[in-house]
């Protein structure tokens, strides 16, 4: 039988109450090369709000691209249109699909040739989770 010695049982434990739970989680993150003969890519995403607390992202930040806007793709009269949105609401425990034809982020201007893109998500100026994923092929 293996003893472990108090003080590692006690520093496991404290760890672990220390760490913080982050209140919004990404998953099934994909981000595209930019449309041949433009600058613009979009990036598709599950946003999970793991809180009791409503979040509202305000705003979506890359250092990879000059601008990142949260947008929804919908149809008025017929017609298929974009519309930028000022902010997301998730509810608690809720989960948010950004996806094609549906809310999306609309990554514009890439700063240099981008293999790898970070994504800074805002409530207000409190920077609430950040996402590094490797760009895709344009879905």
């Amino acid at each position: 039988m293996t003893h472990v010695p108090a003080i590692t049982v006690l520093a496991c434990l404290l760890a672990s109450c220390s760490a913080t739970h982050a209140p919004l989680a990404a998953s099934d993150v994909v981000v595209t090369r930019p449309v041949p003969g433009t600058q613009i890519s979009a990036a598709y995403l599950a946003l999970t709000n793991t809180s009791r607390q409503k979040i509202t992202i305000t705003k979506v930040t890359s250092p990879d691209f000059e601008s990142a806007e949260l947008h929804e793709s919908i149809l008025d009269d017929g017609i298929a249109r974009m519309i930028a949105l000022e902010e997301l609401t998730i509810l608690p425990q809720q989960t948010v699909l950004l996806e094609p034809g549906g809310l999306h982020l609309m990554l514009m201007r890439p700063v240099g040739a981008i293999e790898s893109v970070t994504l800074h998500f805002y409530a207000g100026e409190a920077l609430l989770l950040s996402v590094d994923t490797v760009v895709e092929g344009i879905r």
